[in-house]
């Protein structure tokens, strides 16, 4: 074996294990678009979690009426309902905000993943005060 083998094979070996270590870590369970709970009006919201940053951010993907129509006009398509979401062991969340189109108010958020079902809670007042929802996952 000559020394410009050596070489290309000691290089080719380096980029293999530089590669191997930037591999991307895997995704977080929570991670996917998830159906909210009717609102007052029948209808609700595909919102899509993924990373951001360090943290988990949960943006508004689609809107849909009460008869399962999507609604492109809806004013909020794009923006972030939940932001700043860490991964607190044993499939709970916490250290959030969540923003509340109803009221238009943000709250501290934590969220706790069952299956395919996510309960999402705001709270106020330290977290003696709280209201929720259940999520389904859509993908």
């Amino acid at each position: 074996m000559t020394s410009r083998h050596r070489f290309i094979i000691r290089r080719g070996l380096a980029f293999a294990l530089v590669a191997g270590l930037a591999w991307p870590a895997a995704a977080d369970p929570v991670e996917g678009t998830w159906r909210t709970a009717p609102g007052k009006s029948g209808g609700y919201l595909n919102v899509t979690i993924a990373a951001c940053g360090a943290a988990l951010c949960g943006t508004i993907a689609k809107a849909f009426d009460a008869s399962g129509n999507a609604s492109g006009g809806y004013e909020h398509l794009g923006r972030k309902l939940v932001w700043g979401m860490s991964a607190q062991g044993g499939d709970a969340y916490g250290g959030g905000k969540i923003w509340a189109p109803d009221t238009g108010k943000t709250y501290a958020s934590k969220m706790q993943l069952k299956g395919s079902v996510l309960t999402v809670k705001g709270c106020v007042a330290g977290g003696a005060i709280c209201r929720g929802q259940e999520w389904s996952r859509v993908k």
